[in-house]
């Protein structure tokens, strides 16, 4: 993990990622009616620094509210690893929920909060 590459994904492992440049240590925690239900930890990256290795047909989208982010789950076991959408530039990025990387003691992180209840 010394150059910030992990491997993550979904509980039954059909999903599965590499990412690179990820920095666990600044993650969110998101208050929205979503993210509060699942209790993400949420870290971002730019779309070209993650590498969806397999379970793309396992992937089934769902978009609320203004239906700019498109977060995807394991239709198998259900699990949200990350989710597509745009930064605040309009650049593809990826939202990985730092639970399903590989080896991440999550109990050590420090997230801020986010308010997305009200964004």
């Amino acid at each position: 993990m010394q150059d910030n590459t992990f491997f993550g994904g979904c509980h039954c492992k059909a999903v599965r990622y590499q990412v690179s440049g990820l920095d666990v240590n600044n993650a969110v925690v998101c208050n929205c009616s979503r993210c509060s239900m699942l209790g993400s930890i949420l870290s971002f990256v730019p779309a070209e620094s993650f590498n969806l290795q397999s379970g793309e047909d396992h992937l089934t989208d769902y978009q609320f509210n203004r239906k700019v982010i498109h977060h995807l789950f394991c239709n198998v076991c259900g699990v949200q690893s990350f989710s597509r959408g745009v930064d605040q530039d309009g650049k593809p990025t990826i939202a990985i929920n730092v639970r399903c990387i590989d080896g991440v003691d999550t109990e050590l992180l420090s997230p801020e909060k986010f308010n997305g209840r009200d964004y």
